[in-house]
């Protein structure tokens, strides 16, 4: 057999050198104007340029890249772009830090990060890319939120920050740290305190976000965010507090309950530390126990707050509150359980049907009354004092004239009573609310507005737009927001009157820059609007989205905000912004944890692709795990991923070499009478590969799909060196094994397949603008298989065969090869194991 030399796979030269002929030849630049293809609006969160990209990032962006040139080879005119979300306190505190803009620090990482996600060997299209950081972009931040004004979906109200009382600084919720919430750069207690700031009304669209329809979303993302939501229907109860000496009473106490036939039960109330009725109801001598309570409260997280393992803890405030069903006294009590922000900041305690409120009275021996029971169990005054759960058929008991009714009933006709009287009604509430804008930081979208000492809040015209960042402001140790101290930028006229007026030193979430960023990809420097409207009808919704489920409820609920807020603007066609959303697991650090600098387990992939390559940095990090499940980094097993490009390029370059130990036989001989050939079962192989991996492309099934094409080419590697190789069913089989791995591995699969064209004579055209292969059917539906033969435990041969045969046939086939009776020798096998469809051995002496 004639020796052929072929050089070894070399990623080093050949990956740039692809990289550098796909941009030169615009290989991935989308025309959005071409209505000739179907569009495929492809779409991976964007990254925030904290400086280098870690395997996490790859372990996104690869196989969202994958399924991008996937859908291309079905002739789908892909649209995949990239950009930056650059605004953040990380900028912030490395200003502070280094002593740099962080501007500066911010483009820096941008451009380090431009570097290595193109060694991806991605198809980003680099035209469409968005900064969030520059004036071009957040410019129409400004002008979003001036729409929201004028439409009174943005307002100003008070709201809780965390504070530092040392550094007299609004603190963002990553700077609070440790079980005793200090802030992270002085170690002082942080507390709460009030500040007006801006809101975005999300909670008019409460009841839209809770329909689905149409959305291929993942059920957990879904049910998240419907919890998210919170929407409980049941009914608004006014208690009104009792007269004594310190206070006339009559003040209205609203609450909110989802058991109204339960109002019996009430025996207490309790009201959110914060509720502006603490103060007028708290009598003199309970003062002192109040202030310091509230004081303690004001320190803690609501998680903190809300948490079931804590002991409770409260205080009276020596008033009593009016239960309208049975004008019974209750006293009130505060509680840090109760939060001012959900629900009316009020709860009517039932501690008999309530495991909060029961663990509540116990701690304090208020009373504890049953109030409903199963059906048929009747009142049981051995019951008070203990903790009833709720059954699913249930009366009231020991609740007046309702006493026996069922809990709907006596729900429905105890606030139909209360409704006729002026004490209650049906209602509606929800978890969700408002979202709360303002950030008191100097590095984010400055708020258009500015304040006037004779017009109040006056907003800029869309002429003064943008406002933007001051080149020179000065970040301190101390924090703060370094904005407040910059003369020219907090020193304005007044748009309305012209005197003299402050500008709003408060900037916008880093949310709202990605709630509506894949508009602005379309069309990213349109100075005359922030959204193409033509393009946004042709390309929008987003086809396919992927990203991280950590963002499961704000970045995704808040851009569906903005597109039901712009539709209804008359800015954009569609109410949501995603049709489908996949999300990927994390990569972890090979700690457990989730990779960050900080904690020192982050995985650098420069140091793998120089080593490997990018190719195999792809496929290793699709066959590593199931995409949408979390694992910890190990390389282990990257080499295999390496050696399997090496046997896809010896394969191709090198059918005639000869496999270890020599391979002579006819591989295209029939295996036995009726038995199908080694050619035949090679092609039923490809394509019921191909039918399969089309498959896990459609589904995210990347571990599958590297798995099956490992498989086949193994398979080939096996008939390597035989008469089969180089043969039009090997050639046709080599094809469908590089158009399949093309997506995944697109730099190895253009050099082979354009080495092919070149040995055929046929002008150069890249494999990723190649037509996704045809499944044949008939052969996908052929279960063949390869039966290793042993003669006293060594391999003899590999048979193929159908499936299922019975064994006596399978003994038959096998034993009519040439190889076969060789090894034996003529003698007649003494005993024979045979696992079905995995291997039979032949004993012999």
């Amino acid at each position: 057999m004639r020796e052929v030399r072929v050089e070894r796979y070399d990623a080093a030269e050949v990956e740039p050198r692809w990289q550098a002929r796909w941009d030169e030849l615009g290989t991935y630049r989308t025309d959005l104007t071409d209505t000739s293809r179907p569009t495929f609006y492809l779409l991976t969160m964007y990254p925030y340029p904290s400086g280098d990209l870690h395997i996490g990032h790859w372990s996104i962006k690869t196989p969202t890249d994958a399924i991008g040139r996937y859908r291309r080879m079905h002739g789908d005119n892909v649209f995949f772009p990239i950009g930056f979300d650059a605004f953040g306190l990380p900028a912030e505190n490395a200003a502070i830090k280094a002593g740099v803009h962080p501007r500066e620090w911010t483009l820096a990482n941008i451009e380090r990060m431009r570097r290595q996600l193109r060694s991806m060997g991605a198809t980003f299209n680099w035209e469409a890319e968005v900064v969030t950081a520059t004036p071009e972009y957040y410019r129409w931040n400004q002008w979003f939120f001036l729409k929201f004004l004028e439409a009174g979906l943005a307002y100003r109200a008070m709201a809780p920050v965390d504070w530092c009382p040392k550094d007299q600084t609004v603190l963002a919720r990553e700077q609070v740290v440790g079980p005793d919430r200090v802030c992270e750069r002085c170690g002082t207690q942080v507390v709460k305190r009030d500040l007006e700031q801006w809101f975005f009304r999300t909670t008019r669209y409460a009841d839209e976000f809770l329909r689905y329809e149409g959305l291929q979303w993942p059920e957990p993302i879904r049910l998240m965010q419907t919890n998210w939501i919170g929407r409980s229907e049941g009914s608004e109860v006014v208690f009104r507090t009792a007269p004594d000496d310190h206070q006339p009473g009559g003040d209205e106490l609203r609450v909110f309950t989802t058991r109204p036939d339960t109002l019996f039960g009430a025996t207490f109330m309790v009201l959110a530390p914060e509720h502006p009725l603490v103060e007028r109801l708290t009598a003199p001598d309970r003062r002192g126990d109040v202030e310091r309570y509230r004081h303690e409260a004001r320190r803690k997280s609501e998680i903190d707050r809300l948490s079931t393992e804590r002991e409770k803890t409260g205080v009276p405030l020596g008033a009593d509150a009016i239960n309208p069903v049975n004008g019974e006294a209750i006293p009130i009590w505060i509680a840090d359980y109760v939060l001012l922000s959900y629900g009316t900041g009020a709860i009517m305690a039932v501690p008999a049907h309530d495991e909060r409120d029961f663990a509540f009275a116990t701690q304090f021996g208020l009373p504890i009354r049953q109030v409903v029971a199963p059906v048929g169990h009747g009142g049981d005054d051995e019951a008070d004092a203990a903790y009833i759960a709720h059954t699913p058929d249930e009366e009231l008991v020991n609740s007046g004239d309702y006493t026996g009714l069922s809990a709907p009933e006596g729900a429905r006709r105890i606030t139909a009573d209360l409704e006729r009287e002026g004490r209650g009604k049906s209602a509606v509430t929800y978890r969700l609310r408002d979202w709360l804008i303002s950030r008191q930081r100097a590095w984010g979208t400055p708020i258009p507005v500015v304040y006037c000492p004779t017009d109040g809040i006056v907003p800029l015209g869309e002429g003064d737009l943008p406002v933007v960042l001051p080149d020179d402001f000065e970040f301190k140790p101390t924090g703060g927001n370094a904005l407040e101290s910059h003369a020219a930028f907090v020193n304005a006229t007044c748009p309305r009157c012209g005197g003299p007026a402050r500008r709003e030193t408060d900037t916008m979430d880093t949310f709202v820059d990605s709630s509506w960023y894949w508009w602005r990809y379309l069309s990213p420097h349109k100075d005359d609007g922030p959204v193409d409207r033509e393009l946004e009808e042709r390309w929008c919704p987003v086809d396919q989205y992927t990203g991280g489920a950590e963002h499961a409820v704000l970045h995704l609920l808040y851009s569906r905000f903005f597109s039901k807020a712009l539709a209804d603007l008359g800015l954009i066609h569609e109410r949501e912004p995603f049709k489908r959303l996949f999300n990927q697991g994390q990569i972890l650090g090979e700690d457990g944890e989730r990779m960050s600098k900080s904690r020192g387990n982050v995985q650098d992939p420069d140091d793998l692709v120089s080593r490997y390559g990018a190719d195999t940095v792809r496929l290793f990090l699709m066959f590593m795990k199931p995409w949408e499940q979390d694992a910890p980094w190990s390389s282990t097993g990257i080499t295999g991923l390496s050696r399997f490009l090496n046997r896809v390029w010896t394969v191709t370059l090198d059918p005639h070499g000869q496999e270890s130990g020599g391979r002579e036989e006819d591989a295209s001989r029939g295996g036995g009478d009726g038995g199908p050939s080694g050619s035949q079962a090679l092609r039923a192989l490809a394509h019921r590969t191909l039918k399969r991996v089309t498959d896990d492309y459609e589904g995210f099934h990347f571990n599958t799909m590297v798995a099956r094409l490992i498989e086949l080419t193994n398979a080939l590697m096996r008939y390597r060196g035989t008469a089969l190789a180089g043969s039009p069913d090997w050639e046709e089989t080599i094809r469908l094994l590089l158009l399949m791995l093309a997506p995944a591995a697109p730099h190895i699969t253009e050099e082979l397949w354009s080495r092919r064209l070149t040995v055929a004579g046929e002008p150069w055209r890249s494999i990723h603008q190649e037509a996704w292969p045809a499944v044949d059917e008939a052969l996908a539906a052929e279960e063949t298989m390869e039966l290793p033969v042993q003669v006293n435990g060594k391999l003899r041969d590999r048979v193929p065969m159908a499936v299922g045969l019975p064994r006596a046939e399978v003994e038959e086939i096998v034993r009519a090869r040439e190889k076969v009776q060789a090894a034996l020798g003529g003698q007649e096998p003494l005993r024979t194991v045979y696992v079905d469809g995995r291997l039979i051995n032949f004993v012999v002496r």
